[in-house]
C-alpha cells in the first residue's frame, strides 16, 4: 500500500499515514508501556514513538522530498524542503496510558490537507482545504462533515500552560453563569474534540495557549474545522495563523452564534481584567 501512494493525493497520503499510526495505537492498547520523561509532568510512551515511526514510513515513501515535524522526533528531512508535514502520533498520551480510549492521531501538511484518525472507532476525518469528510467502516464509506451546535456540548482544555491568565482562564469559563445556561462542559484532553466539532458532535472547543496554528497537536484539527465551515479564532477573537494577529489559544465553534456567545463570556472577563489592571496602574502612577 505504501508503494502505491507515490501517485496519491496529499489527502490520501495524510489518511494513510494517520491510519498507519492508529493501527499501532490500537494494537498495543492495554499493554504495560515504557515511558520517556519529557519534563513538567509530560511523557511519551513506546507507543508514541512506534506510531510516529509508522507514520513517517508512509510519508517518506509517498513524499520523499518533504520534511516532517513529529512531536517525538522533531524536524526531519531536507533542511530546505518547501513542504512540511506535522505529526502528532498519539494525542492524549495520558488518557491512553491510563486505559482511556480518548486519543487521536494527527497528520497534516502545513497549510494543506489533514487527517485525524480515531484508533478505536476506526474513523478518519479528512480535510482537503475545500471540504471535510469522515471515512469509516470496512468499505471506507464517506460522508461530509456537518458542524452543528445542537448537542450544546463544549470541550474545554484545562491542561497548562495558561498564558492568557488572569484575563482568560478556562476553568473560570466553566463557572460562568451564561455558560451553565447555554452549554454543558466536557473535558476529553485530546484534540480529537476538534474533529468532533467539525462533525457536529460538539458545539465548540476552547483552549488557551499561544499561536496553535502550526502546532503538531492542533494544526490538523484546525484544518478540519475550517474546511467544514466552523468559526475558528483565538480566545481574543482574532484570526489564527501565520501573520495573523490572533496568537492566543483557540475557540473553534460550529457556527457564528455559538462563537459569539462564547466570546461574550470570554471577552467580558478579559475586559474586566484589563480594566482592573488599568486602575491599578493608574493608582501606582499617581502614588509614584
Amino acid at each position: 500500500m505504501i508503494d502505491s501512494l507515490a501517485s496519491a493525493t496529499d489527502t490520501e497520503v495524510a489518511a494513510a499515514a494517520a491510519l498507519a499510526g492508529a493501527e499501532v495505537v490500537r494494537a498495543r492498547y492495554g499493554r504495560l508501556h515504557s515511558r520517556v520523561d519529557k519534563g513538567s509532568g509530560d511523557f511519551a510512551t513506546d507507543v508514541d514513538l512506534a506510531a510516529e515511526e509508522a507514520i513517517l514510513d508512509v510519508i517518506r515513501a509517498a513524499r520523499p522530498g518533504d520534511a516532517v515535524h513529529g512531536e517525538e522526533g522533531g524536524r526531519q528531512g531536507a533542511a530546505g524542503a518547501e513542504r512540511e508535514w506535522l505529526v502528532d502520533p498519539l494525542c492524549g498520551t495520558l488518557n491512553y496510558a491510563s486505559g482511556a480510549q480518548l486519543v487521536a492521531v494527527n497528520v497534516v501538511l502545513r497549510n494543506g490537507p489533514a487527517a485525524v484518525a480515531d484508533p478505536f472507532s476506526g474513523e478518519v476525518f479528512l480535510a482537503d482545504g475545500q471540504s471535510a469528510r469522515v471515512r469509516s467502516g470496512a468499505r471506507g464509506d464517506e460522508r461530509p462533515l456537518a458542524p452543528t451546535a445542537d448537542t450544546r456540548l463544549v470541550d474545554v482544555n484545562l491542561d497548562p500552560p495558561f498564558p492568557s491568565a488572569p484575563g482568560f482562564r478556562a476553568v473560570d469559563l466553566l463557572a460562568h453563569p451564561g455558560f451553565v445556561e447555554s452549554f454543558r462542559p466536557r473535558v476529553v484532553s485530546t484534540t480529537l474534540a476538534l474533529a468532533w466539532v467539525a462533525a457536529g458532535r460538539r458545539a465548540a472547543y476552547v483552549t488557551d495557549g499561544g499561536d496553535l496554528s502550526g502546532s503538531v497537536h492542533f494544526a490538523a484539527g484546525i484544518a478540519l474545522c475550517r474546511a467544514a465551515g466552523c468559526v475558528v479564532t483565538g480566545v481574543d477573537g482574532a484570526p489564527v495563523g501565520p501573520g495573523e494577529p490572533g496568537d492566543r489559544g483557540l475557540v473553534a465553534a460550529a457556527d457564528a452564534g455559538t462563537h459569539e456567545l462564547l466570546m461574550s463570556m470570554i471577552g467580558g472577563r478579559e475586559r474586566n481584567s484589563r480594566s482592573g489592571r488599568n486602575r491599578r496602574n493608574g493608582r501606582n502612577t499617581r502614588n509614584g
